[in-house]
């Protein structure tokens, strides 16, 4: 008899994840699958990074170092704060993690007590909820439309704040709508976040550097903001180091020490020689990775020309990141053959079935009228894709 803990029976697993599985095995089958669900640069991790790490290993940099990272790694990250961004944070002040996502659980696991909500507009991040839930806060969706472009507004922000909440969770540019907040938009919403004591703002700008409109716009840029934000960054997605597993918290002094108290029961430092391909990475110009940014922006616009022409799908213009989150509720009520449309999630079954393409329901982000399309991947197998998708789509009836 199995006796699992109701903290992981909570837990739902990640339809990025589970999706990407069941292509694994359809692919194993021989069947040939376009997967567009994982949110995976597809270009290698530039030279110079990979050869910080080779050195690194052929000159023993392979003991534990400090939990949050070594001293002149987080002297590097701050530098890239300031030069990038205009942000000023001490090494001490900078936690580096296996990865973002273990960043952002640091962070609400330190602040999140049993019962403290924290807001999350909708669409979100998938693990977001999750991650709350293993701190036993209380999720509060503020869903929003692709009228709005998939933004909250700071109204719904002030609606949704109770006595009970704790923080604010959303990412620019955003996973899975590609909307980039402005920093006026930004600004409204720290207006409302401030007048609230005890309240605040986890920012994920892990998608910084695929950026279509222009330079990006943190959220600790606002001075009278600055002591409440949390900001979230890391190397997986600008430099294509998603293997890599290494994130970047930076904060408040006492938020950066909780979260290096929190990380020293769970994994301790990330990986040494992860730490020196950071290090090459934060000292790169970020003008050396646009050439991967202006790919993804080309395939946007083919991705979203020929989605446009496809009946039923309506999306908005992402402005980052490298997805398109369309929504398909055209063809709710839809059938071909056993496949019955009745949400998102039927949609990517019958795709994944009929037209062997792999996307993700976008259930898995808090609204199931759309569907996640990653589109970092080759142009020829994006088009195909698409040719795919439309010729199955025709079929529902």
């Amino acid at each position: 008899m199995t006796h699992l803990s109701d903290r992981v029976n909570r837990l739902s697993e990640s339809q990025t994840i589970a999706m990407a599985r069941r292509s694994r095995e359809l692919i194993a089958s021989g069947v040939d699958i376009i997967s567009l669900s994982l949110g995976e640069p597809d270009f290698p991790t530039p030279q110079v990074i990979k050869d910080a790490a080779k050195h690194a290993i052929d000159n023993d940099f392979s003991y534990y170092t400090h939990v949050s990272g070594y001293a002149e790694l987080r002297a590097a990250i701050a530098e890239k704060f300031r030069r990038d961004n205009g942000l000023t944070y001490a090494p001490d002040q900078i936690v580096v993690s296996t990865g973002a996502k273990q960043s952002i659980a640091n962070a609400v696991l330190s602040l999140i007590n049993p019962g403290d909500e924290v807001l999350v507009p909708a669409p979100y991040w998938v693990s977001y909820l999750e991650i709350i839930k293993l701190a036993e806060g209380v999720p509060v969706i503020i869903p929003t439309t692709i009228e709005s472009d998939f933004k909250v507004t700071p109204q719904q922000l002030e609606q949704a704040i109770t006595p009970k909440t704790r923080l604010l969770m959303f990412s620019t540019p955003c996973n899975p709508t590609g909307s980039v907040y402005t920093r006026s938009e930004l600004k409204a919403l720290a207006e409302v976040i401030v007048k609230h004591a005890d309240l605040y703002i986890l920012s994920d700008e892990i998608y910084e550097h695929i950026n279509f409109q222009g330079g990006h716009e943190p959220m600790a840029q606002l001075d009278f903001i600055y002591e409440r934000t949390i900001t979230i960054n890391g190397v997986s997605k600008g430099f294509a180091m998603t293997g890599w597993r290494g994130g970047i918290l930076a904060a408040p002094l006492w938020i950066a020490k909780a979260c290096d108290k929190m990380q020293g029961q769970f994994t301790s430092a990330t990986c040494s020689i992860t730490q020196k391909a950071m290090h090459a990475a934060m000292q790169l110009p970020a003008a050396q990775t646009h050439y991967m940014r202006d790919a993804f922006k080309r395939r946007r616009d083919l991705v979203l020309a020929d989605m446009r022409e496809i009946p039923g799908l309506k999306t908005n213009t992402p402005q980052g990141a490298f997805y398109v989150f369309p929504d398909v509720s055209a063809y709710f009520g839809k059938r071909h053959g056993d496949h019955i449309i009745g949400n998102g999630t039927d949609l990517c079954m019958y795709l994944l079935d009929k037209a062997h393409v792999a996307i993700v329901p976008g259930a898995a982000f808090g609204d199931d009228n759309y569907v996640r399309f990653s589109y970092a991947t080759s142009d020829d197998r994006l088009l195909e894709a698409l040719r795919r998708m439309k010729e199955a789509l025709a079929q529902l009836k």
